[in-house]
């Protein structure tokens, strides 16, 4: 049985985290973003820069009281979930362009997706410590009274460095399929207009209407339905990539959740830049199956937290510097 010393032994960092998010968070909706109103690029780089300090110093505060390798677990999950989640915010922008979403409310739509990730990926991780606890093959000969082997292979790991890689060669090859998608048939659209009649018109910021006495939804609150299922198909990437990092679900979920948190800000960033992200995808694909192959040898070779952040850093820098050597030359053609 693994142990988790910052749970036990540094309660203190998690009263930090706790208190930091929810005062960020109504800073965010209650003081700055009290409106709806278009984000600009300056307002978007101050927050993502206020988001990656705020991340920085935590991580500080990790290794101050838990030491380097908990420091090095936090920056390499961090930077893979940052990494990871800016190919989500590639479909995020074509589900706001399939529903013509105002520039202005995306913010809002952005933001309530953001709270309904701190749930989920709660769930996702604190269960898969759990479930990854119990799959150790030794462990479970153990019940059986049969020997273990010399090395401690975990199933569920293994299986998801076999995803991962599987993944990781699927997203190299991948085309512009998501540019065809009808969003209006995803599961999170679906979900909604059973619940709810839905209006054809937007009212503002809101995500429900009045039209002739009845109370209907409005297009806003399915926008916010289909970016919440995204995030849930995009986390089957992420979540089983970050556990090749650490088994400690409170370096995880803080390292998931200031990632996530800063992804509004990048949102806007992307939106306006997306020429610098056009080799991002064959970057993630080696990101993947890098990690990928890492929870597959694990139990015979131990990539240390700093080697795999080196990798991730150079891989995304290279990436970037493609795309602005080698910008795509096929949008001229579109719209």
């Amino acid at each position: 049985m693994n142990e988790h010393p910052i749970f036990t032994e540094h309660p203190g960092l998690i009263i930090v985290f706790g208190i930091a998010v929810l005062i960020m968070l109504l800073l965010d909706l209650g003081i700055f973003n009290k409106k709806s109103h278009v984000v600009s690029n300056k307002e978007a780089i101050t927050w993502s820069l206020v988001w990656i300090s705020l991340s920085m110093a935590f991580s500080g505060l990790v290794y101050y009281y838990a030491g380097s390798a908990k420091f090095f677990e936090f920056q390499s999950a961090y930077w893979i979930e940052k990494a990871l989640s800016v190919d989500n915010l590639f479909v995020f922008i074509l589900v706001f362009k399939f529903f013509d979403v105002a520039n202005s409310n995306k913010h809002k739509v952005l933001f309530w997706g953001i709270i309904g990730a701190l749930v989920l990926r709660a769930i996702f991780i604190f269960s898969g410590a759990f479930l990854i606890e119990l799959t150790y093959l030794n462990k479970i000969l153990s019940l059986f009274g049969v020997a273990g082997f010399a090395y401690d292979i975990n199933i569920i790991m293994t299986l998801f460095g076999l995803f991962l890689v599987y993944a990781g060669i699927k997203s190299w090859s991948s085309g512009d399929d998501d540019d065809e998608e009808d969003y209006n048939n995803t599961r999170g659209a679906r979900l909604i207009r059973k619940f709810f009649n839905v209006s054809d018109k937007y009212d503002g910021d809101k995500f429900f209407t009045y039209q002739n006495g009845k109370k209907l939804a409005t297009p806003l609150l399915v926008v916010v339905a289909v970016i919440e299922f995204t995030d849930l198909l995009f986390a089957v990437d992420s979540i089983p990539a970050i556990f090749a990092i650490s088994n400690d679900p409170f370096i995880l979920y803080t390292s998931n959740i200031f990632a996530i948190l800063g992804l509004r800000a990048l949102f806007f960033l992307l939106d306006n830049f997306i020429h610098l992200f056009s080799k991002l995808k064959y970057g993630l694909a080696i990101i993947l199956s890098f990690i990928g192959l890492k929870m597959i040898i694990a139990p015979f070779y131990h990539i240390e937290s700093v080697y795999s952040l080196i990798v991730i850093g150079a891989v995304l820098i290279l990436s970037v510097l493609l795309s602005v050597m080698f910008p795509e030359k096929e949008e001229a053609g579109k719209d």
